[in-house]
């Protein structure tokens, strides 16, 4: 599989702070890389480095094998990087349909400025079309994001990236504080964004959920990452022991 994304003792500072130490990483296409580690690890720095938040201050992130720096988000989402931020996924108030074309109203609009509207028969179809490639079936496009439950939340959110060729998806947490049922929408979502070719970045503290959907896993520690194992030479409870520093 191809490398898309890699990272190469990554280190990123604020003042005093040293939030990043030495992080070293790869994603590649059509896999699931699980992000574990606790609290304080640097998941949340490692994240905006990802997402063009903020630029390393040494190390090297390399895209399609070129070194790269992303001078902010919207030039990691114009390559193709999409991020599902944990508290940020959706706007509640908004329609599913609103939700789904945020940021890309232009992609099912008609007409010419100042006269341009978005064509609402198209804008349904397009997002029940996304929705179901993901195996998320929904009774209106229209009906408010409210109503839905978390797990349909994350779910818009991770199809939102989907449907307009996103690259790499970059999930932070999204199983977190989800019922069973909820979890279980969510890791579905994920292995069907991985099937279409996605590479995925699953960012968890919950060693359960990585190992139901992860092809590797890499664990951060103190602003390290201090392991790397793949699905069939993990353990459970040596991950939870790596996470905990236990085994540093």
């Amino acid at each position: 599989m191809t490398a898309l994304l890699e990272l190469e003792h990554v280190g990123k500072r604020f003042g005093h702070v040293e939030a990043l130490r030495d992080v070293s990483l790869t994603v590649r296409a059509g896999e699931v890389l699980g992000l574990l580690g606790d609290n304080g690890a640097g998941k949340s720095t490692l994240i905006k480095v990802l997402s063009g938040v903020h630029r390393p201050d040494r190390g090297v992130l390399r895209f399609d094998g070129e070194p790269t720096v992303f001078a902010s988000p919207r030039d990691a989402y114009a390559r193709g990087i999409a991020t599902v931020f944990q508290d940020l996924a959706v706007v509640e108030l908004m329609s599913i349909r609103r939700n789904l074309f945020l940021g890309r109203e232009r992609e099912v609009s008609t007409g010419r400025w100042p006269l341009r509207r978005i064509d609402r028969r198209r804008a349904d179809e397009e997002t029940r079309e996304a929705l179901a490639a993901i195996g998320i079936k929904i009774r209106s496009p229209r009906d408010p994001v409210g109503g839905l439950s978390g797990g349909e939340r994350q779910s818009i959110a991770i199809a939102r990236g989907v449907h307009f060729s996103a690259r790499v998806l970059i999930l932070d947490e999204p199983t977190s504080a989800l019922s069973v049922t909820q979890t279980q929408r969510v890791l579905d979502a994920i292995a069907s964004a991985r099937a279409q070719g996605l590479a995925v970045i699953f960012i968890s503290h919950n060693v359960q959920h990585v190992a139901a959907v992860a092809d590797r896993a890499v664990v951060l520690s103190r602003g390290r990452s201090v392991a790397e194992r793949t699905r069939d030479a993990w353990s459970a409870d040596e991950l939870a022991r790596l996470i905990s520093g236990a085994e540093a």
